[in-house]
């Protein structure tokens, strides 16, 4: 299968980030990843291309420069609401689903980190999100706040859509008690769960450009992943 890739650019697509996709002929599946703290970085397009080589259309949108934040990695969790996160996923996913390569009944969000955490609350915002994937994501134990009035464990309460959950026993974000908290969450939205812990995992396993990368787990991870949204979008 030939895969197409290349930067989005912001004047030219609306979307800044990257794009790849299988070169088909007919409309396939989609996939919007939701990037971690570092952004778009080489790694993360790397994830990009894989994922087309399963046969998905899949973007990873630049949210920093869609913010237009010089900072992004330091300054943007700081000042940007989850509101405004979500409005700027809404924006590319409206560029994925509507691609002519692209089937936009058939689409999944894939979140890291950061990307896990925000991408909650786009999925529990966007009922025709066929799918989501949470690799470790960033929830902690807080108060509401203004730029987080909403807690993802209560975000989960509106999603219409199967979900995959990945977390370790050594995440130094999402404590254990934290993460079980989560998974009851899911487990009440009356939609199917699959829920993966990995005991020695750290957060960031399945990254390589992180700390805590293992590589064993990663790709066990992948297999998971890949057997997941092949059954949830139809492209098994």
């Amino acid at each position: 299968m030939k895969i197409i890739n290349r930067d989005l650019n912001a004047e030219k697509e609306g979307v800044p980030g990257y794009l790849a996709y299988p070169d088909r002929k007919e409309p396939g599946p989609g996939v919007m990843i939701v990037h971690h703290h570092f952004g778009v970085t080489g790694n993360m397009k790397v994830n990009v291309c894989n994922f087309a080589k399963l046969g998905y259309s899949t973007i990873v949108p630049d949210l920093y420069k869609m913010l237009g934040a010089a900072d992004g990695v330091h300054e943007a969790q700081k000042t940007t609401t989850d509101e405004q996160f979500v409005e700027i996923l809404t924006r590319a996913w409206r560029y994925l689903t509507t691609r002519p390569d692209v089937d936009g009944k058939r689409c999944a969000v894939v979140g890291y980190c950061m990307g896990g955490r925000i991408g909650i609350h786009f999925v529990a915002a966007t009922p025709n999100a066929r799918a989501f994937v949470g690799y470790y994501p960033s929830v902690r134990d807080e108060e509401p706040s203004k730029l987080r009035p909403r807690h993802p464990n209560d975000a989960v309460k509106d999603f219409k859509c199967p979900s995959q959950i990945f977390f370790g026993a050594n995440d130094h974000v999402a404590s254990i008690p934290v993460q079980q908290k989560l998974m009851a969450s899911f487990q009440a939205n009356g939609q199917p769960l699959d829920w993966h812990f990995f005991h020695r995992a750290g957060h960031g396993f399945a990254m390589a450009d992180g700390e805590c990368y293992d590589p064993s787990l990663a790709d066990h991870a992948w297999t998971l992943v890949s057997d997941f949204l092949g059954r949830e979008l139809g492209n098994g």
